[in-house]
This record gives structure tokens, sequence and C-alpha cells, in this order.
């Protein structure tokens, strides 16, 4: 019997291929003087002064490895939001807090499940654990909780949902998302992605973290590098059911939470003010950019929050509205593929750059109704 051919170099997982890399807003307009980035949703504020004083001492301390637990941190959190610091587990970004809950709950023949126009990290997440995706139609742009239900099946283990979403900036009132984590089975995990709740300001919606605390199948994940500002520093947690912060710190890795990011979320923890400055300003420029954008004759969805999804009549006029905006230095984040081909996502950014994108497209509409 012949031996089988030995492979000529290591091969990777097969799931590992039907991985499409995930690609960032694009930042640059190549002759262009100045930028106005608004592909990312990042806050126009920056991170409190607080954080940066912090960062700025922990670079004495380089040499140290950070505190493995994040014990300070853990408990700055738990402060803020009332929780046990004993069921926060931090990571960095809660980018990596989602892989580590699917490398912890998923394997081949499992299925993660998602909404139709959900952030793509869940979906190469469980790619990346080997199980199989699927995806719950929406309603209006929105998660539709008899469409999630209908697709959970006995290899369902984990449903993500994102309140509110990116990039469609809708969200589940309290009552809805209830509803979803009583009609769950109790071995399915519910993870909710609640990366922009502080600019969730309605009055229906609610973070999660009453439910986590509660439940012991619901993880609520969180994020620093939105309001916070603190993008560059990957820094997320979660707040989950004693039994899934054993699992989670049994794989990530030990020191996954650098010292500046750990010293710099305390910090911004302790700023209120800068934070409240920031709901305001989105509060304020979030209403005002979707009335006057909708005047010209675009469609603008509901956004809980820091973004706006502009929708025009094809793809093709997307494509041409991204290339107008990017010429005049305002980059914006095409959304195709989360399956809106004619949509770009808006970040709602300072005075200066939301002025200039209104008339930007002011002028764009002008063009448009010549054509």
């Amino acid at each position: 019997m012949t031996k089988p051919e030995a492979a000529a170099r290591p091969i990777p997982n097969p799931s590992v291929f039907a991985i499409d890399p995930y690609v960032p807003g694009k930042s640059s307009a190549p002759g262009v003087a100045k930028i106005h980035k608004l592909s990312s949703n990042e806050t126009p504020l920056g991170p409190s002064p607080k954080a940066k004083e912090a960062f700025r001492a922990a670079g004495d301390a380089l040499e140290a490895y950070p505190d493995g637990a994040a014990n300070a941190l853990r408990e700055a959190i738990a402060r803020k939001h009332g929780l046990d610091p004993a069921r926060v587990v931090c990571g960095s970004g809660s980018d990596e807090i989602l892989h580590l809950l699917a490398a912890a709950y998923l394997r081949p023949g499992d299925e993660g499940l998602f909404t139709e126009h959900g952030f793509l990290v869940y979906k190469i997440a469980i790619l990346a654990a080997g199980a199989t995706p699927v995806v719950a139609p929406e309603k209006n742009l929105t998660a539709d909780v008899d469409a999630i239900l209908a697709r959970v099946s006995p290899r369902t283990k984990i449903v993500f949902l994102a309140n509110p979403n990116n990039p469609t900036g809708s969200y589940l009132p309290k009552r809805e998302v209830e509803r979803l984590a009583d009609a769950l089975p109790p071995r399915t995990l519910f993870v909710i992605d609640a990366a922009y709740a502080e600019y969730a300001t309605q009055t229906d919606y609610d973070d999660g973290l009453a439910l986590a605390g509660a439940r012991e199948n619901v993880v609520v994940t969180r994020t620093f590098s939105k309001i916070h500002g603190l993008a560059a520093l990957r820094l997320g947690w979660c707040y989950a059911p004693g039994h899934v912060c054993d699992a989670l710190n049994r794989i990530r890795p030990p020191f996954n939470v650098n010292g500046a990011a750990l010293a710099a979320g305390v910090a911004s923890l302790e700023d209120e003010a800068h934070i409240a400055a920031a709901v305001a300003h989105n509060d304020l420029w979030r209403a005002r950019l979707a009335g006057e954008i909708a005047a010209l004759g675009f469609d603008v969805a509901p956004s809980a929050g820091n973004f706006l999804l502009i929708g025009f009549s094809s793809p093709q006029e997307a494509a041409d509205a991204d290339a107008f905006l990017t010429a005049r230095g305002l980059i914006l984040r095409a959304v195709g593929a989360y399956g809106l081909p004619r949509s770009l996502r808006l970040t709602v950014g300072s005075a200066e750059a939301n002025e200039l994108v209104v008339t930007a497209l002011r002028d764009f509409s002008k063009l448009r109704a010549k054509a």
C-alpha cells in the first residue's frame, strides 16, 4: 500500500480559508491637504486629558509586566457600573473578547448565529473556531427576534447581537432583548455587544448588564475604543457569569492588556465630565446631521450610535458619493461588505467636519439632480 504523500507545507484548518479578512475604513485621500476621518466611529473629542496623563506616566515603567488580572481596571469598571469585579474580564479590545468566547464555546459542527448586517468580526470569530456561521435576516435594518429564534438549532452554541448595531445604527429595545434571552435554550450563549451603549440615549434602550448579572448564559461586551477615545490602546471588557469568566481566563493570554491601556482605562472611567461632553456633542450633531442630510433627499437610517447610515439610489451612486467626498478630504466608510452596497456610514465628527459633510452632500445632490 502506498503511503499518502506528505504535505509540502503546514496546512491551516479548512475554515480559515472561508474567512474574508477584516478591512478597516480607509484613512487617507491622496493629494488632499486636510483629512477628516469619518470612517471608523472614533470620537471627535479624543480621550480624556486624565487618560492621556495616565498613558504618559505609564511610560516610566515599560520594563514591567502589566497586572495580568487587570485588578485596578476591573474594580474601576465595577464601581462605575455597580457590578461584581470578579465577573469582569478585560481584553485587548472587545474584539479579543469576542474571539475568546468563540474559541471557548464553539467547535466544528457547532453553529454561531448573528444578524444580516451585524459586525463582521462575529463571522470571523465563528469560522476561526471551526464552527458554522448562520445569518438571521433583519427587518428594516433592525435585528428581528423571531427571525433569530427561527434559526436556532440544537447546534447553536452562540448568538451574537450588536446593540446598538454597527453599521446600521439600529437597536433592540429592552423588552425585545429580554424576550430573546427568555426564548434561547440554556445551552446557548447570548452575547450582547454593547460597544456603542454610551451613545444610546433612547429611553427604551438597555445595555444588558443587569441581564448578564441575572442569567447563566448572557454576556455583555464593552469597549474603550469608542466614546472613551482609546482605540489605539486596544481595550475592552465583558461582564459574564462566573463560569464563563473562568473559561475565558483559562484561555486568554496571561498579559493580554498592556499597562498603558490599563492605566488610561481607569483614568478615563473617572472623568465623567468628559464622557458627558461626548454624549452631548453626539446627541446634538447626530440629530442635526440626520435632519440636514435627509432634507437633501438621501435616506438616513435612525441611529443610536455615533454614526449615521446614509442610503443612495444605487451602488454606483454610493461609490460616486464616496469619491466626491474623499476628494474633499471627507473619508466615510463604504459598507458593501455588510451587505449594504448602496450605503455609506458617516461618523459624527467635529463641528467643522460635520458642516463640511453637509455642504459636500448638498453639492453632490445638485450634480445628482442634473444627471
